[in-house]
Parts: structure tokens; sequence; C-alpha cells
């Protein structure tokens, strides 16, 4: 059991980040993380947690991103598995340090830029989160200029990582945002 909770990973995120974007993103990491825990049947808030802090370098050292999660984390005790699991979604993108294995860092890696689709998707529609249905959400997903600074070459990759049907991954990600819509500020 990890230590690390959704309270200490929002502590430890609020000494690095101070950009009200970038809360809301590690609040739709983390409501994904929380849907794929559950579809994998893992510790749900620790999954939510590593989701909240993953960008927890970003603000201060946007170029060099994941490379100083380590000195920042090692402090506050996160444990080494956590530390690793949060580097590995820049893997090969930020980083080469650690190519996400488990079924954790292999979520990460997927939903921190699928979340970024989905959030731009419910921004435009009137009902923002609710009723979004996966079957309108893939026509998005499929139009490379919409929300085109979410990598979807790295989501695809993440989705053959995780062995899984892109959509099931598509809908743990839908169904985790909508229950966090309020907290994300739809």
């Amino acid at each position: 059991m990890s230590s690390l909770t959704l309270a200490k990973a929002k502590e430890i995120l609020s000494k690095h980040t101070t950009e009200a974007h970038l809360f809301t993103h590690a609040a739709a990491v983390s409501a994904a993380m929380g849907a794929m825990a559950e579809h994998f049947g893992e510790d749900k808030e620790h999954w939510e947690a590593i989701g909240y802090l993953h960008d927890v370098d970003y603000e201060k050292y946007p170029d060099e991103h994941c490379h100083h999660v380590r000195e920042l984390l090692a402090d506050e005790g996160v444990e080494e598995a956590d530390i690793r699991a949060i580097i590995s979604h820049g893997w090969g993108i930020t980083t080469e340090e650690a190519e996400p294995l488990s079924a954790i860092e292999k979520s990460l890696y997927t939903v921190d830029e699928l979340t970024g689709i989905v959030q731009a998707y419910a921004l435009m529609r009137p009902e923002k989160m609710d009723g979004m249905e996966l079957k309108s959400f893939k026509k998005k997903f499929k139009d490379k200029k919409f929300a085109a600074k979410c990598s979807r070459e790295t989501i695809k990759k993440g989705f053959e990582m995780l062995g899984m049907e892109p959509g099931d991954v598509m809908q743990c990600c839908i169904e985790g945002m909508q229950a966090h819509k309020e907290e994300l500020g739809f």
C-alpha cells in the first residue's frame, strides 16, 4: 500500500504550482486515473494521487519536464515506485528514463494527453461533460485539427501499451471526468 494519498498529492502540488490551468489538468488526469484504477481493480485513490501529481515539475521546469520530479518528491517521502510512475509519463517525449511498464504507468502515459481532448470537447459542448458519448468523442479524436496540441501519436502508443481497445480507455477517461465535472469546472 502506498503512502501517497490524494490529499498529500494536492498539498505537494500546491507547493510547486500556481497556474489555475495546471490544477485543472491535474484534476482531469486524476479523475481519469481513478477510472482506470477501477478498470484494473487497483487502489483508486492511489492512482488518483499519481494522476494529480504527475506534472509536479512542469511549471518550474517546462523545458526539463520530468527531469526534476525525483528531487521535488524524494524530500516529501514519496516512494520510489510512485516517483518512477510519474516520470514514466514523459517517456520518449521529455525523458528516456522510465519506460511505462506497469498498468499505472501505462495508464498515466495514455490519459495525460487524452484528458486534454476530452476537456476541449467538453468546453465546446453546451452541456459540457453531461451526456458525452463515446461515438461522438471518437469523431473529435479522429479530427487532428481539433485539440491539435494533444498528441494522438502518444495516446495511440498508450492504447497499444495497455493492450486495451481505444474506446475502452476513452470511456474510462470520459466517465472519470464526468464523475468530477464540478471540480473540473464543467
